[in-house]
């Protein structure tokens, strides 16, 4: 699966997806997630009692171009996610980098935090 840069304060550095959630799929197709999706992650490097345990996560940036409805399409240079619980609370207190307007539309919290919206 896919890994991420995490982009807020917890300590963990890089992230691997596990699972897609509300993701429904094809036999043999690896799930997709984009910018805003909500995702079950482990801690790949990181500190140790953050190690070895499954997260939720939020994508926060990709690289592939998103294309907007005002035909605009954004890409970043890295793929990142903020760890979150499952109620949308951020585990971290500071957000590291960019934010994508897409996932700081549909959740609030990463919003407040972010401190640049493109």
């Amino acid at each position: 699966m896919a890994q991420l840069v995490c982009a807020d304060n917890t300590g963990a550095k890089i992230l691997q997806i596990a699972q897609v959630t509300r993701y429904k799929g094809r036999h043999s197709r690896l799930p997709a997630a984009a910018v805003g999706d909500f995702v079950t992650v482990t801690v790949k490097k990181g500190p140790a009692e953050l190690r070895k345990q499954i997260f939720g996560a939020v994508i926060v940036r990709q690289k592939y171009p998103i294309r907007r409805l005002n035909g605009v399409r954004v890409s970043f240079e890295d793929n990142a996610a903020v760890l979150v619980t499952t109620e949308g609370e951020i585990k971290g207190t500071d957000l590291k980098g960019p934010v994508a307007a897409e996932a700081a539309e549909k959740w609030p919290r990463i919003a407040n935090l972010a401190s640049m919206i493109i």
